[in-house]
């Protein structure tokens, strides 16, 4: 049951919030630092997504559809309905919150990881997470503005410009001088990756700086916190077992049924916490609640899961398509949440 590191630093820089929260002219400093910092992160998004690669993808698409139609179908849905748990269960900022979780694309690099180990097709699910990603950049403001309108913290369609400005003129640019900084960016991963971090760590510190500052934390009691994690654990649960059945139902090769299950059923917290930060602005703090503690349950959860895969009779696992398999590693540099 591993415990993301990145989790402990995100919890840490809650901590830091809490305790040293940015102020006056330092909230408005660190608010700057942030904007930059989003879009520089999806500028390197940009430049690390190999397209060509990506589009080579697409000869599985029955597959990468099926995953989107999870990821950006059956996730809001399950969503809409937990409205009803307000507000007995869920206050309606936490809601919020939740309702955004289900409209973030999937996870990149953990998908991969938990598909090899579960002897699936990795190619597949590079490919999958890749297209989660870059039609999340579209589909998630527009999934936001559709479903959570004005009562997303101040949603409105000026966030729709922001999303465009800050996250996908970035990435634009970055694919279009891929060509001339792809191999330094490959070459820096590592470095970069840490770049990566540090730049959604800022984000978070002033997210929840902001909310330090307006006291919207005396919102969250420890009863509606355990209910959150209540809620979130049954959409687990329902999307994995969606996924897994759901692609036996479609006729997806043991190979597919794990990608479509480790990639159609979780959320990026790399991609959620910068479009958050866009589209709630003060009231991020909240709104980003719900994904950090999903993020870690998913974590766990598939884990397990993929160990138990991993253990499959042989007479269960079938090669992979050809077409999938000779898939080179696209878009392994790109992070995950």
């Amino acid at each position: 049951m591993p415990i993301d590191p990145f989790i402990l630093l995100l919890l840490a820089t809650v901590g830091v919030a809490a305790l040293f929260p940015a102020r006056g002219s330092a909230a408005d400093v660190a608010s700057g630092a942030s904007t930059a910092a989003i879009a520089f992160l999806f500028f390197l998004y940009g430049a690390r997504l190999s397209t060509r690669e990506a589009l080579d993808g697409l000869r599985h698409w029955r597959l990468h559809v099926t995953v989107l139609a999870a990821t950006f179908v059956a996730f809001p849905l399950l969503g809409l309905a937990a409205r009803g748990l307000v507000p007995v269960i869920l206050t309606d900022p936490l809601y919020q919150g939740l309702l955004f979780l289900t409209l973030v694309p999937s996870t990149v690099q953990s998908s991969i990881a938990f598909t090899s180990m579960a002897r699936g097709n990795v190619p597949a699910a590079i490919c999958a997470g890749s297209f989660s990603s870059l039609v999340g950049i579209i589909a998630t403001p527009l999934l936001a503005a559709s479903l959570l309108g004005g009562s997303g913290g101040g949603f409105s369609a000026d966030s729709l410009l922001k999303i465009v400005l800050q996250l996908l003129v970035p990435f634009l640019a970055g694919q279009l001088l891929r060509r001339w900084i792809g191999g330094f960016v490959t070459r820096h991963k590592k470095v970069l990756g840490l770049v990566d971090r540090g730049s959604i760590l800022l984000v978070v510190y002033t997210a929840f700086s902001q909310g330090m500052v307006q006291g919207i934390w005396h919102q969250v009691s420890p009863v509606r916190l355990g209910g959150l994690l209540a809620v979130e654990a049954v959409v687990l649960a329902v999307m994995l077992l969606l996924t897994w059945y759901g692609g036996k139902a479609l006729g997806f090769a043991r190979e597919d049924r794990i990608v479509l299950q480790f990639a159609g059923s979780k959320k990026s917290l790399a991609a959620g916490l910068p479009m958050a930060s866009v589209l709630f602005g003060a009231h991020a703090s909240l709104a980003v609640l719900p994904l950090m503690l999903f993020h870690q349950m998913q974590l766990m959860v598939c884990a397990v899961i993929a160990k138990r895969r991993s253990h499959d009779p042989a007479a269960e696992v079938t090669a992979p398509e050809p077409a999938a398999a000779s898939r080179t590693a696209v878009g392994t540099g790109t992070r995950s949440g």
